[in-house]
C-alpha cells in the first residue's frame, strides 16, 4: 500500500510554479526584443533607379529653355480707326512692298468725317480770303485819307510861310498870318494822329490775318487726318518684306489699335527662349548660346534679357553668329541652350529629381560592389552651383560615391534599402 509523502508533493508544486514564471519571463523578454527590433530594410530593384557617380574636375555651368525664331526686323499693322474688314487682298507668304495693299476697311464715319473735313476746310479759306480783300480796302481807305490830311497839311504850312514874309514886307497883316499858322499847326497835330491811326490799322491788319490763318491751319490739318484716316482703311505693308499673318476675317469689325496684319524682312531671324526665372539670375548679355533648330545646332549669343519675368520664365533674346540650316522660318520651335560659365576643380554630380542649387536635400547612397551594389543608406548632401544636368557637391559626399538621382520619395522614411 502506498504512504503519501506530503514534502514531494510541495516539491513538485514549486517546480511548476518556477517554471511558470520562467516561461511567463521568457515571453516577455521575446516580446521586448522583437518589439525593438527595427523593421527589415525594404527592397528595390536596381534596374528601377537611376544612379550616378559623384566625379571631380571641370563642370560646365548651363541654363536651357525652349523658344522659337521670330524676325529680328518685324513690323505689326494695327487699326488706326475702328473700322469692318471689307476685303483681304494679299495673303500670308507673299513677298510685298512698301506701297503693297493688305486689306481694305470701310467705316461711314470715317468717310463722313473725311468729307466734313474738307468742306470745312474750304469754307475757312474762302474766310480767310474774304478777310484779306476786306482789310487791305480798309487799309487802302484809311492810306487815302492819311495822305489828304498830309496834303492839307503842306499846303496850309506853305500858306503859313508865305504870310509871314508878307507880313515881314508890310503886305500882310499879321491877324491872317496867325490864322494861317494856327490852320499849319492842327492840321500838323491831325497828320500825326492819322499816322498813328494808319500805323495801328496795320497791326490790327496783320492780327487779324493771322488769327483767320491759324483757324484755317487748324482746319488742314484736321482735313489731313481725316485724310489719313480716310487713307488708312487701305491697309499698306510699310516696308518690303514677306507677309507673315493676318489674323482677322472679312466681315470682321475690329477695334482701335487692333493688330491687322504682319510683316517681316526674310532672313534675319533669332531665336526668343523662355528659361525658368529660378535659373535666370546669372544671365547676362554677350553669353555664348547654342539653339537646337531641329535640323542641327546654331551658335549665338545672348542679345537682350527681359527685366521682368512672366508666367514664371524671363524671355531671353539670342542673336545668332552662325548661318541657320535650311527650312529655319519664322515660328519654328527651337530649345536653346546658354553657357553661364565653367567651374575647375568641383565635386560635382547628375542633378537630382529632386534639389535646387545652394540647398541641402537628402540622397541614398550606394553601398557594396559598384557593378551591383547590394543596399543603399540616406545621407545628407549640401549643393552648390547647378547646370542644366550637373550640380556642384559642397558637403556630404566624396569623389567615386555613388548615388541615386531618381525619385526616391516613395521612401521617405527610410534611412536604409535593400538593392536586388
Amino acid at each position: 500500500m502506498d504512504i503519501p509523502r506530503p514534502e514531494i508533493a510541495r516539491k513538485k508544486k514549486i517546480r511548476r510554479t518556477i517554471g511558470v514564471v520562467v516561461g511567463l519571463l521568457v515571453v516577455v523578454l521575446v516580446t521586448v526584443g522583437v518589439a525593438q527590433l527595427k523593421p527589415a530594410a525594404p527592397t528595390v530593384e536596381f534596374a528601377s533607379i537611376w544612379p550616378d557617380t559623384v566625379k571631380r574636375g571641370s563642370m560646365l555651368r548651363q541654363v536651357r529653355g525652349p523658344g522659337t525664331l521670330v524676325p529680328e526686323d518685324i513690323r505689326w499693322l494695327p487699326a488706326r480707326t475702328e473700322a469692318r474688314v471689307e476685303r483681304i487682298l494679299t495673303l500670308p507668304g507673299t513677298t510685298v512692298q512698301p506701297d503693297t495693299v493688305i486689306l481694305e476697311l470701310s467705316d461711314e464715319r470715317v468717310e463722313q468725317e473725311a468729307l466734313d473735313a474738307e468742306y470745312q476746310l474750304r469754307a475757312a479759306e474762302a474766310d480767310l480770303a474774304s478777310l484779306k480783300v476786306k482789310l487791305q480796302s480798309e487799309l487802302l481807305q484809311q492810306q487815302s485819307e492819311a495822305a489828304d490830311i498830309q496834303a492839307q497839311f503842306h499846303k496850309a504850312r506853305i500858306e503859313a510861310e508865305a504870310n509871314e514874309q508878307l507880313a515881314k514886307e508890310g503886305l500882310q497883316s499879321s491877324l491872317i498870318t496867325q490864322k494861317s499858322r494856327v490852320d499849319a499847326d492842327e492840321l500838323a497835330n491831325r497828320q500825326r494822329i492819322e499816322q498813328e491811326r494808319l500805323k495801328i490799322r496795320g497791326e490790327s491788319t496783320k492780327a487779324q490775318l493771322v488769327a483767320e490763318e491759324a483757324r484755317v491751319a487748324q482746319r488742314r490739318a484736321l482735313y489731313g487726318l481725316r485724310q489719313n484716316q480716310l487713307e488708312s482703311l487701305k491697309v499698306r505693308a510699310g516696308i518690303a518684306g514677306v507677309l507673315q499673318l493676318v489674323p482677322v476675317e472679312v466681315g470682321q469689325r475690329v477695334a482701335l489699335g487692333a493688330n491687322l496684319a504682319r510683316v517681316a524682312v526674310p532672313g534675319r531671324l533669332k531665336a526668343e527662349l523662355r528659361i525658368p526665372e529660378t535659373q535666370a539670375k546669372d544671365l547676362e548679355i554677350g553669353l555664348p548660346a547654342v539653339i537646337d533648330t531641329r535640323n542641327g545646332e546654331v551658335a549665338g549669343r545672348v542679345a537682350r534679357v527681359d527685366p521682368a519675368a512672366q508666367n514664371g520664365t524671363v524671355l531671353v533674346d539670342v542673336a545668332f553668329t552662325e548661318p541657320l540650316p535650311k527650312g529655319a522660318r519664322p515660328d519654328l520651335s527651337v530649345d536653346g541652350t546658354i553657357e553661364l560659365e565653367r567651374l575647375t576643380d568641383v565635386l560635382y554630380v547628375g542633378r537630382p529629381a529632386f534639389g535646387q542649387e545652394q540647398s541641402t536635400v537628402s540622397l541614398f547612397k550606394l553601398l557594396g560592389p559598384a557593378e551591383r551594389p547590394d543596399a543603399a543608406e540616406r545621407v545628407q548632401v549640401k549643393f552648390g552651383r547647378s547646370s542644366v544636368n550637373t550640380i556642384e557637391i559642397l558637403d556630404g559626399l566624396k569623389e567615386g560615391d555613388r548615388v541615386i538621382l531618381s525619385d526616391m520619395s516613395a521612401w521617405d522614411g527610410r534611412d536604409r534599402l535593400r538593392i536586388r
